[in-house]
């Protein structure tokens, strides 16, 4: 014990013995109950604040089970608080103990406060690593808040809308509404802003049915970041898995983030909009060996961050000066060990709180294959999936993975059990390199439009567990896509050395921005036609804020750490592509109005009854179907895809057999125009065009079977049977 370090003002209340259970804070009107998991520790405080920012410290003397216990009356609601743990100073054995350092509750409900990242904050000292650094961090962290969480849902209920009938639209809380000028001004950049009509009714009248949120959970900015006067803006950073992203509240910090988050998730339900978290279980903010010591680290390092064995006392190439254990396939500095059973029971505590508490419909796992992670490599039936899979409250929500990590052996797509769906990245690939020229293969491109089948039918899944994207939050926007052959990453202070070379993108012939009308038709066609097609795929869509608007980073892939316009979404119509936000609201609509577009059985390719066509059928632009000689074309860059609905290979919910209209999907991604033909057949006997990206045929335009057409070069063409 440091000497000094317990020098505080005012009088210590007595420390109610308490329970163990739940973890974290919980308040009642009569006391607030504290749990704190520090199995290693000798001893632990809780820690509280007054309004003035004094500390009285209250030792928990209770321990069971490895958790630290006691209950303090009289607390209000908004009340912060922290932990001081103290125990072995062995960092090359894990043991990071240091009373110095105030800690978050790993459950805390919230967070008030920033981190400052001086030497305080870390458990060593930075001329001797080996060394405990014995500064208090109270004055450079934050706090966490007891919350009370009571909330009138007024009989809110989990809509449960099926994966088929799902379209995501992956958005940031505050790049969405921080330039919106239908929001009020202190409402932007808020939860409480993405539940104004501004918002609801847009993203109604665009066809989108959840939101995919990206990081909520309380997150801090890497110190590196914060020394070049930068900030994480993305949120990759979690600490506080419990607690709602103190900054994105309007209502303060001291507990009205977490009723401001209830009343969005509320909003948005009345609208018929599902909220989906995209989560960071597999790292948290405190990095590798040399990083700060916020929660976790002063709690139980060695449990809860995955190790490799120590290297019989060589040095750790950071700074030669002591054992770096630490496991990192997550490229931040440190991997969560989810086979420890106190790691794995945060996980799923914290994924249940959201949905019992907060209401939220479904998770998107980031790098999930580090959380598959056993002392043998990748385990699909690893703890935390296996439990996942028969919990009661998470096996019904709707779980998404990014199936791969920083590692080679990481790459998990078509390989995630059920019930989960997966963000398929060969769907993005094989679109961008069809539209711009450099086609994988037909045969590749109706796999991927039908539904991946080579992915997902092996093992008994469907066509939804392919969630299709053509751009993410992390690379090129689709307008960029479109615009820049290169990166510009410039402004993030890495001399361009972030994000990948790889973009598949395609500039038109001029980097960047361009006032040649010409190159500007092109690229918002090539926009609308990659759009078109994301919608039109089977599968579940995912579209990324503003590409349906031509949001543009200036080439920037990697905008993680810009947290101004380059990142927030202009809602000003002077340079807004509202031609391609026409084109996806058009597709969306066809999505959900047709379900012979948003199929769950796999086509076929053969009739659904008796006599009647194909369920799915590739045409070859003579009218004719695709022969297996055409699929090797090199020079064929056309193809049509009819789609029957008469009838429906699914059936109705009462088992009756369901009909539809059929279409037939035409896409030219070559550089010259095709005549195409319908084929004379009942297949598709008169029709219409119902969406074109092609000036030449708009939407309106009649159509019969035997009828010759021109597919212009690089566009889309939608023909509905009538």
């Amino acid at each position: 014990m440091h000497p000094g370090l317990w020098s505080f003002e005012g009088q210590v209340s007595p420390v109610w013995p308490g329970r163990n259970w739940p973890l974290g804070a919980t308040w009642s009107p009569e006391s607030t109950n504290f749990a704190v998991y520090a199995p290693r520790a000798t001893e632990c405080w809780v820690c509280v604040f007054d309004d003035d920012d004094v500390e009285t410290r209250h030792a928990l003397t209770e321990r069971s089970l490895g958790i630290w216990h006691g209950a303090l009356p009289d607390l209000a609601p908004g009340t912060r608080y922290g932990y001081r743990v103290d125990g072995p100073w062995e960092p090359a054995q894990g043991l990071r103990f240091n009373p110095s350092k105030l800690l978050l509750d790993p459950y805390g409900h919230a967070v008030s406060g920033d981190i400052t990242p001086a030497q305080p904050l870390f458990g060593y000292r930075f001329d001797d690593p080996t060394r405990r650094n014995h500064d208090d961090s109270a004055p450079c962290t934050a706090r966490s808040v007891v919350v009370d969480t009571t909330f009138d849902w007024e009989g809110e209920r989990p809509m449960k809308r099926r994966w088929r009938d799902t379209v995501v639209y992956e958005l940031h809380v505050k790049g969405f509404t921080a330039l919106h000028d239908r929001v009020p001004e202190h409402l932007r950049g808020t939860y409480a802003g993405l539940a104004t009509p501004a918002v609801t009714d847009y993203l109604n009248d665009l066809g989108v049915t959840a939101v995919e949120l990206l990081p909520v959970h309380q997150f801090f900015s890497e110190p590196g970041l914060t020394e070049r006067d930068a900030v994480n803006y993305w949120g990759y950073n979690s600490i506080g898995y419990f607690a709602p992203h103190n900054a994105y509240s309007s209502s303060g910090d001291r507990g009205g983030q977490v009723a401001e988050f209830k009343r969005m998730v509320k909003a948005l339900h009345a609208a018929g909009i599902e909220v989906i978290l995209d989560v960071v279980y597999n790292h948290t903010a405190e990095a590798g060996p040399l990083g700060p010591t916020l929660s976790f680290r002063g709690l139980d390092d060695r449990g809860f961050y995955r190790r490799t064995k120590p290297s019989s006392g060589s040095p750790d190439g950071v700074d030669g000066r002591f054992d770096d254990t630490y496991w990192d396939v997550t490229g931040c500095g440190n991997t969560v060990n989810s086979e420890d059973p106190l790691a794995l029971r945060m996980i799923l505590d914290s994924l249940r709180y959201w949905v019992t508490e907060m209401h939220v419909d479904g998770f998107r796992f980031d790098l999930m294959s580090a959380l598959t992670r056993t002392g043998h490599g990748v385990d699909m039936k690893g703890d935390l999936l296996v439990a996942i899979g028969q919990d009661p409250v998470l096996r019904h929500v709707k779980l998404i993975a990014e199936p791969w990590d920083a590692s080679m052996d990481g790459y998990l797509v078509g390989a995630m059990p059920p019930p989960w769906v997966e963000w398929n990245d060969q769907y993005r690939d094989t679109v961008r390199d069809y539209w711009r020229g450099q086609s994988p293969g037909l045969h590749t491109v109706a796999t991927r439009l039908a539904g991946s089948s080579d992915l997902y039918a092996d093992d008994g899944r469907s066509a939804y567990n392919s969630v299709n994207f053509v751009t993410a939050h992390d690379g090129f926007t689709l307008r960029d896509l479109v615009s820049y052959d290169r990166k510009h990453n410039e402004a993030n202070g890495e001399s361009n050395r972030d994000g990948t070379d790889g973009n598949r993108s395609w500039n038109h012939g001029v980097e960047g921005e361009t006032d040649d009308e010409r190159i500007l038709a092109r690229r918002r066609r090539q926009a609308a036609n990659m759009m078109a097609t994301l919608c039109l795929s089977n599968g579940v869509p995912m579209i990324t804020a503003g590409d349906e608007r031509g949001r543009t980073q200036g080439g920037n892939n990697n905008a993680y750490c810009q947290d101004n316009p380059t990142s927030w979404i202009d809602w000003r119509p002077d340079d807004a592509w509202l031609d391609v936000y026409e084109t996806t609201k058009t597709a969306l609509r066809l999505r959900r109005e047709h379900p012979a577009l948003r199929q769950r059985h796999w086509f076929e390719g053969r009739p659904t009854i008796r006599g009647g066509p194909k369920d799915l059928a590739w045409l070859h632009p003579s009218g004719r179907e695709m022969r297996a000689a055409d699929w090797h074309d090199p020079q064929l860059r056309a193809v049509g895809m009819f789609v029957s609905g008469a009838p429906l290979r699914s059936p109705g919910p009462r088992g009756e057999q369901q009909m539809d209209a059929s279409f037939v999907l035409w896409f030219n991604a070559g550089h010259e125009a095709v005549p195409v033909e319908l084929p004379e057949n009942d297949w598709v006997q008169t029709g219409e065009v119902v969406l074109s990206t092609a000036e030449e045929l708009p939407e309106g335009t009649p159509v019969k079977a035997g009828d010759r057409f021109t597919v212009r070069s690089r566009s889309v063409v939608v023909v509905r049977a009538t």
